[in-house]
């Protein structure tokens, strides 16, 4: 097969489709991965064809965008910045689905490629790497705006808030994305995030069950399969530094890791706070950031910055991980059985910190309310609690025989194999179309 990956978004949206595309490799097939020129380093170490999908000066100029950061202003921030994309992410689906044998993976923000699809028919399937992705009445997703009423209120409210939601992200996502569909000849759509980012060929959910059930309103299409958890270990080993860094502390008081995020361009007042809450507890600290300037001018000794470390190397080795509960920080600490402290700010960050609460492994402390006293008491707490610990162990265990990857890639060839079946006529998802379900 020829298989298209498109990865929009920071780091650790990308890392999940370099994993994939790199097995991929392995089984016989060739791969591309359309994304921003920012991570064609990354793309072309796995030995995998970079298709850019955006510049490197345009990934930060959207990263450096504090709106991309507010819990009400993202949506906004993140479909403007990448509004520019649809036509590019049209011509690049379309002219490789010419190839032999062309198989399309897109990303949640793909939209461009949902297009193209429609357009030309051909065979695609979408992946989403977060339950908070899929609007549900009987497990409503932590977002800003249904965070208050989810799991209490009945059924008819859940459906008036997701309705109501969808009028207004339709009105930031529709306008641009109709427009180039009124140009290819193509009917407009509506209920853009109910529905229409959904590929109806296949949904593939990069997460267990366990941690997001699929639910009854999910698209029936949709498989799940568990986090990926790539993490390009090849590429950026831990360094000889960070190593003896860790072994040079006591064993018994292993370091705590600290980030807010690879996207994260505005951390200062994080990375303050933790540097603080390292003093107060007299605990070594790892401050994960590629952005000097974001850290205190001189760090205490007991306090190093590393650029990168890949979790799954670092994370086994500490006490402790305080981050901002993206999918993918979430998902490593989850397999490597530390405790987190989470400090959610918008996307699915509030989501996924909530499920973590609910399985027991960690605790929140709100970006509002991180300070060096707070967290420090928090981290105390978190690290001594025996019940955590053995949640986190037991949690960890699930892990064990599963290959999340492996089994994302039986789904995209069973997919390349029926394609000849499910070439459709344009306008073949309805429901998306006319809004109803």
């Amino acid at each position: 097969m020829n298989v298209l990956l498109f990865a929009l978004g920071s780091h650790g949206d990308v890392h999940p489709f370099v994993g994939l595309g790199i097995r991929l490799r392995q089984r016989g097939h060739h791969v591309a991965v359309a994304t921003n020129e920012y991570f064609k380093p990354l793309v072309e170490h796995a030995q995998l064809e970079f298709i850019e999908c955006g510049t490197a000066a345009e990934y930060t100029k959207l990263a450096t965008n504090p709106d991309l950061w507010h819990p009400m202003k993202s949506i906004q921030a993140v479909f403007h910045g990448t509004a520019r994309y649809l036509r590019p992410m049209y011509e690049i689906a379309r002219d490789f689905a010419q190839r032999d044998d062309a198989v399309i993976v897109a990303s949640s923000l793909a939209m461009g490629a949902r297009v193209a699809q429609d357009k030309h028919g051909f065979t695609m399937a979408s992946v989403h790497l977060s339950p908070s992705i899929f609007q549900s009445i009987h497990e409503p997703p932590k977002l800003p705006g249904l965070s208050l009423v989810s799991g209490w209120a009945p059924l008819w409210v859940m459906r008036g808030l997701f309705k109501f939601t969808n009028v207004v992200v339709d009105s930031v996502i529709a306008p641009q994305l109709n427009e180039l569909r009124r140009e290819l000849g193509l009917p407009p759509v509506r209920n853009i995030l109910r529905d229409y980012w959904h590929a109806p060929q296949l949904v593939i959910a990069l997460f267990p069950d366990w941690f997001g059930a699929k639910q009854p309103d999910w698209p029936a299409q949709t498989r799940l399969t568990g986090f990926p958890l790539y993490d390009e270990p090849d590429l950026s080993p831990i360094s000889p530094e960070l190593d003896r860094f860790i072994d040079a502390g006591d064993p018994r008081m292993p370091p705590i890791a600290f980030t807010p995020g690879s996207a994260m361009w505005n951390g200062r007042k994080f990375f303050d706070a933790s540097v603080d809450a390292c003093v107060r507890l007299n605990r070594r600290g790892l401050l994960l950031t590629r952005h000097r300037d974001h850290l205190p001018e001189t760090l205490p000794a007991n306090v190093i910055n590393v650029h990168y470390a890949p979790f799954s190397q670092l994370l086994p080795r500490c006490a402790a991980f305080v981050h901002h509960a993206g999918i993918g920080s979430t998902a490593q600490a989850l397999a490597a059985g530390v405790p987190q402290l989470l400090t959610p700010f918008t996307h699915d960050q509030p989501d996924n910190s909530a499920r973590v609460v609910k399985l027991g492994c960690g605790v929140i402390v709100r970006p509002s309310k991180y300070t060096g006293p707070r967290v420090a008491a928090a981290l105390a707490r978190l690290i001594d609690d025996a019940r955590v610990a053995a949640t986190c162990r037991d949690v960890k265990s699930r892990f064990a025989g599963v290959d999340a990857i492996d089994q994302t890639c039986d789904l995209i060839e069973q997919l390349g194999a029926q394609r000849s079946q499910d070439r459709r006529p344009v306008g073949h998802n309805e429901e998306a179309l006319t809004g109803t379900r």
